[in-house]
Parts: C-alpha cells; structure tokens; sequence
C-alpha cells in the first residue's frame, strides 16, 4: 500500500512540476511581451522605426492574454499537488524546539493527533473545493479577460485536494498502528531524497 501511495504522491508531484514550469514560462514570455510592447510604444521606437514597431504591435507582441488568471488557477493545482507528497514524507515544516525533548510516547501521541487532524483538514478543503467548483459551474462564471470557465481551475485544484486527502487518511491510519503498536512503520522523511 506504501508504494501505491508512494507513487501516487510523486505522480502528483511530477504534474504540479511540469505546471509551474509552464507557468514559470508564460510569466517570462508575458513579461517580455510586455517590455517590448512599452518599448515599440514608445517616443523613441516610433520616430526611428515607426513601420516596425507598428508591425511588432500588430503580429501580438505583448503581454499573454489572461496571464494572471492562468498563473492564479495553475499555482492552486500546483499547491494541492505537491501536498501529497510532503505528507507522506513528513515534509512539512516543523518546530522541534521542544518536541525533541519530549518522551517517545508523547512525541508519537503528538504525531498521530496531528495527522488525523490535517487527514480532516484535508478532507474538508476537498469537501469545499467540491462545493466551490458545483457553485461555479451552477452560475457559469467565468475569468474577466479570457473568459474561461472558473470551475476549470476548480476541478483541477480538487483533483490534487483528493490526492492529498486521500494521501492524508493513509498516513493518519499509519500513524494511528504506530501507535497502537508501538512500531515505527514509516519514518519521517522515508521515501524523500532531502
């Protein structure tokens, strides 16, 4: 089930990568869109070369149409999707100023506690998210200046929500053996190349 889970989490990982390598990619080419149409509206551009840079303008040099809503709904998935992952892998940031001082039983209480409550918390941003992209698709509301649908980016968020959730309630049920056990069945950071 580990390698299941494993694999399911990494997958997620690779496809929250490849878009924010895509959007990495359209913020650079919307930002130099951008320059170079200041630049071919510009004073200096137009008394030196004014045919080429009316040209430049007309064959869309620019900003990227919609950039920021684009960028707005890809990082959202990109969130949800790196979230499996830094769970199964215990990657989330933690303070263990005090926690290293703590019993072993303490320390094991604290971690199963804090993995039913973030498999929860999970399970309730999914459960939002769900009636977040029913509501938007209910309305057919969509983006200002590319007009695309808004539960698009919804659906997708929720695809990475599920995976973490999913993720989150097999870690939760590890933890919960650990401790009834005794047993170190998955240690932190296993699996993860730090």
């Amino acid at each position: 089930m580990h390698r299941l889970m494993m694999g399911l989490a990494k997958f997620m990982a690779i496809l929250g990568g490849i878009v924010l390598s895509f959007l990495i990619l359209l913020t650079c080419v919307s930002v130099l869109g951008r320059s170079l149409n200041g630049l071919f509206h510009g004073d200096f551009m137009e008394r030196i070369a004014p045919g080429f840079s009316k040209w430049m303008i007309d064959i869309g040099v620019g900003p990227v149409n919609g950039d920021f809503e684009l960028v707005e709904a890809g990082v959202a998935f990109a969130i949800f999707a790196f979230i499996p992952l830094c769970q199964i892998t215990a990657g989330h940031a933690s303070v263990d100023i005090f926690a290293n001082a703590f019993p072993k039983w303490l320390d094991r209480t604290l971690r199963t506690v804090t993995e039913i409550v973030f498999a929860l918390v999970l399970i309730l941003i999914a459960w939002r998210l769900y009636d977040g992209m029913t509501s938007k698709m209910r309305f057919g509301e969509t983006t200002f200046l590319i007009q695309f649908p808004i539960w698009w980016a919804y659906a997708a968020s929720l695809v990475g929500a599920v995976m973490a959730a999913v993720v989150g309630v097999y870690m939760a049920c590890v933890r919960v053996i650990e401790f009834v056990t005794g047993q170190t069945l998955i240690a932190d950071g296993a699996g993860a190349d730090h």
